[in-house]
């Protein structure tokens, strides 16, 4: 009687062990997780920068085509050119010029004043005789200018040349109205070319820290449901999605390295296929598209390849995936775990595939000439943004083929139509702009550009297109495992 107390003693302690080691497993992972993503929000502040709070304006005035010279600007002659734009924090002002095709002599001066108030906003001096025939001159603000939208401004250029010696700016066609065009003192039809840059504001940088605060303040409710919940007692998928990750973890690890054995089995190369495949792809495909895009491209092999490692990794989880739940007929009918665990392996396979093929990545835009700055880190997050997506995409597909097997031929079908739909080797631009809207509704599309910004354009994406990458991958994710949860107590009938 004692031995069998002492026995159910022991059991007890071990299972109040077991739940005290699964509540600290728990807590700890709730609070990573809210410590991931203060760490997160500020190291994307800095390394977003300006980019995150402003943005190209639309509202920039590009140079007009040129149709004639103005006057020739000698001592006593003058160009006004009277406007409005409406960008919202202007950086420069430039004039395109006509030569005469001679040697030219004296300065010339540029002035960009406000209208309504006379300020002297831009200023500048310019040698004629460095102006070329087609060539700008372009004055700059110290500090971008703010508060200029819908203000009237006046551009007024002078210069000290003797008449014979002197350039003239261009101007455009004109309409019958006024454009605003004064020279020597008179109206004239037509528009002075012209063209400004500057930048607007970014509405979700300018209230950065507000945004994040109040997404840090829902994420910490909603972890600290979490936690009340099971310790309640409650139902909680977030928490038994959390603890069977602890659970299966050693299941887990045999399965992603079984996947990833399997697929380099009898190869002499082995892993080194993943690093050497995408590479072999990238060459191909440069001998065969350079001559076509290369002029249109700049960086083109880096181009290629951030699209092709980013493809493949899609393609490759979502193949593997497919067959996840019938591949594994024999553990689901005779072992129990969760069954989205081997969809999750097969990710996770392809992720291991996915680190390993960056680094030919790396290497060829180095040599290449792409000069890596803060923004390529951020690259991380349009990957990271894939990998849920494609998670999603293989919950959806592996339950839909346990019930219609024809789903792997018809996959290869869509995955082939995928990849020509996708930007990869070819500009966006060769797509004519009334179909370009059916890129936009390519989440592929909107992960590659947003990983070509980073690294090749060295800036940070529009704030928007992080949101938009987000949206996509967590739908992708809610439709796969709903469709998975609804039917996957159907499985074991179909297997």
């Amino acid at each position: 009687m004692q031995k069998k107390d002492r026995i159910k003693l022991e059991k007890q302690k071990e299972t109040q062990e077991e739940t005290q080691e699964r509540n600290r497993f728990l807590k700890h992972t709730l609070m990573g997780i809210f410590a991931f993503y203060l760490v997160f929000i500020v190291a994307f502040y800095f390394l977003t920068g300006d980019q995150l709070r402003y943005r190209e304006s639309g509202a920039n005035l590009e140079m007009p085509e040129a149709a004639a010279g103005t006057v020739e600007l000698c001592q006593g002659a003058d160009v006004t050119q009277y406007f409005m734009t409406g960008v919202q924090r202007l950086e420069s002002v430039s004039v395109l010029w006509g030569t005469y095709y001679r040697a030219d002599s004296g300065t010339a001066t540029m002035q960009l004043v406000r209208a309504d108030t006379g300020e002297q906003l831009m200023y500048g001096q310019f040698d004629v005789a460095s102006i070329p025939e087609g060539g700008t001159t372009t004055i700059y603000a110290e500090q971008p200018v703010e508060g200029l939208s819908n203000v009237p401004l006046i551009l007024n250029i002078t210069a000290d040349s003797q008449p014979g010696m002197g350039a003239s700016p261009l101007m455009g066609e004109g309409t019958d109205d006024f454009n605003g065009l004064v020279l020597n003192g008179e109206e004239t039809k037509g528009f002075l070319c012209i063209s400004t840059t500057g930048t607007d504001y970014i509405w979700q940088g300018l209230h950065y820290w507000q945004i994040v605060s109040v997404a840090g303040i829902v994420l910490l409710a909603v972890l600290l449901l979490v936690w009340h919940r099971y310790g309640k007692g409650k139902s909680d998928s977030i928490a038994a999605a959390i603890l069977a990750v602890r659970q299966y973890k050693f299941l887990i690890k045999q399965l992603v390295s079984r996947d990833f054995k399997v697929k380099y089995k009898r190869s002499v190369l082995g892993v080194f296929w993943s690093f050497l495949n995408p590479l072999l792809t990238m060459i191909v495909q440069y001998f065969i598209f350079s001559t076509l895009f290369q002029s249109d491209i700049e960086y083109y092999p880096a181009y290629l390849l951030i699209g092709i490692v980013s493809f493949n990794f899609f393609s490759e989880a979502c193949g593997m995936g497919l067959t996840s739940i019938l591949g594994n007929a024999g553990l689901i009918t005779k072992v129990y775990m969760p069954k989205y665990i081997y969809p999750l392996t097969r990710v996770m396979s392809s992720t291991v595939n996915l680190v390993i093929s960056l680094i030919p990545l790396v290497l060829v835009s180095l040599l290449t000439g792409v000069h890596f700055k803060k923004s390529a880190v951020l690259a991380l997050y349009f990957l990271a943004c894939l990998i849920v997506f494609s998670l999603g995409m293989v919950l959806l597909l592996s339950a839909a083929m346990v019930f219609f097997r024809d789903m792997q031929f018809l996959w290869n079908v869509i995955s082939m139509l995928w990849m020509y739909a996708t930007p990869l080797f070819y500009p966006e631009s060769i797509i004519p702009e009334n179909l370009r809207f059916v890129l936009k509704l390519n989440p592929m599309y909107h992960f590659i550009k947003s990983e070509r910004t980073c690294i090749l354009g060295g800036v940070s994406p529009d704030p928007n297109m992080y949101i938009v990458c987000a949206v996509i991958a967590l739908v992708m994710l809610a439709i796969g495992s709903f469709v998975f949860k609804k039917t996957q107590n159907k499985f074991v009938l179909y297997l």
